[in-house]
C-alpha cells in the first residue's frame, strides 16, 4: 500500500508539473502553418500575459520570451556559453534595472517553428538569467499580429527549416 501511495504521488507530481509548465510556456512545441507564400507560427499567451516559445539557435533548443522593447536578441551569458556564441565588442545597455555591460554577438541561425532567420544581431548579458529575449533584431525581419490571446509570427519569404 505504501508503494502504491508513493507511486501515486510521483505520478501526480509529474502530471501537475507538466500542467504548470504548459501554463508558463504554452508554446513548447510551436505549430507552423506552411502556406503557399508564407510560414505562420501562432503563439498562445501565457498566464502572465507574455508570449514564450521554444525555438532553436544554431540547432540547439532554447526558450524565447518575445520582447518588442528589446533592440536585439538578448542571450543570458550561461546560455551563450552553452551555445558557443562568440563574444564581440563590449558595450553598455540601459535596462529597467539600470545600465549594464553587454557583449555583441551574432546568431548564424535562429528558428521559430519553421521560420528561419539568419545572421541576427544579438547581445550577451552577463547579468541575466532565464529565457532569451527575442528582440527587434529578429522580430523586425518578420510580421507579427495579435488577435485575442494569440500572436502570429509570419515570414513571407519562404525559408523553411531543413528536415
Amino acid at each position: 500500500m505504501t508503494v502504491g501511495v508513493v507511486l501515486g504521488m510521483v505520478i501526480l507530481t509529474l502530471f501537475f508539473g507538466g500542467v504548470e509548465e504548459s501554463h508558463r510556456n504554452p508554446n513548447s512545441d510551436p505549430t507552423s502553418l506552411i502556406l503557399s507564400e508564407s510560414i505562420e507560427v501562432p503563439l498562445k499567451r501565457n498566464r502572465q500575459g507574455h508570449y514564450m516559445l521554444v525555438g532553436q539557435i544554431n540547432g540547439e533548443d532554447v526558450e524565447f520570451l518575445l520582447d518588442t522593447g528589446a533592440t536585439d536578441v538578448v542571450v543570458p551569458e550561461r546560455t551563450a556559453r552553452r551555445l558557443g556564441l562568440p563574444y564581440g565588442n563590449r558595450g553598455r545597455a540601459m535596462t529597467a534595472n539600470g545600465p549594464i555591460t553587454i557583449y555583441q554577438t551574432r546568431i548564424a541561425e535562429l528558428h521559430l517553428g519553421q521560420i528561419l532567420l539568419t545572421n541576427i544581431d544579438a547581445s550577451i548579458n552577463p547579468s541575466m538569467d532565464g529565457a532569451i529575449l527575442l528582440g527587434m533584431s529578429a522580430l523586425g525581419q518578420i510580421e507579427f499580429s495579435q488577435q485575442a490571446d494569440t500572436l502570429t509570427l509570419k515570414q513571407t519569404a519562404l525559408k523553411q527549416k531543413p528536415g
